[in-house]
């Protein structure tokens, strides 16, 4: 068996990788999945959150926030087709926390279903993306 694969991310605007990789963690709607090298063929739903590329041995790290998509494993590529992506490095904090206040603040002043819904969607996208900044926080800390 392989020691890595094909991976390819790619958003509505542009081509953010393509490389060989030897594992890559996204976050699924149903929770974080790991693929290696010989994963079973797969199609998932991709929720806001972190997408780690691991490569060379575990040496090299990269972070990546998507917004939403899908995941494709086939036997040598894993293809993400992502809504909107970013490396990590590009993520504002304190926009993302601001963000988040400003969703919660929504919810507690929600005057309907739309507005429930819509201050729901920006509390998830804002958790998530600080989640990618812990991650890429915590990564740093390792080096």
């Amino acid at each position: 068996m392989a020691n890595s694969f094909q991976c390819e991310i790619v958003s509505a605007e542009q081509s953010i990788f393509s490389g060989e990789i030897e594992q890559i963690v996204a976050a699924g709607v149903e929770g974080d999945l790991g693929i290696l090298p010989g994963h079973t063929p797969l199609m998932t739903e991709l929720a806001p959150g972190p997408l780690r590329i691991i490569r060379n041995d575990g040496a090299e790290e990269e972070i990546y926030y998507v917004t939403g998509g899908f995941l494709e494993v086939q036997p040598d590529l894993v293809s993400v087709l992502a809504d909107t992506a970013v490396r990590a490095h590009d993520l504002d904090e304190a926009q993302a926390e601001e963000a988040r206040k400003e969703a919660l603040k929504s919810l507690n002043e929600q005057q309907s279903d739309l507005d429930y819904t819509r201050a729901t969607a920006e509390l998830a996208e804002a958790v998530a993306k600080l989640r990618t900044l812990d991650q890429l926080r915590r990564m740093s800390g390792r080096r």
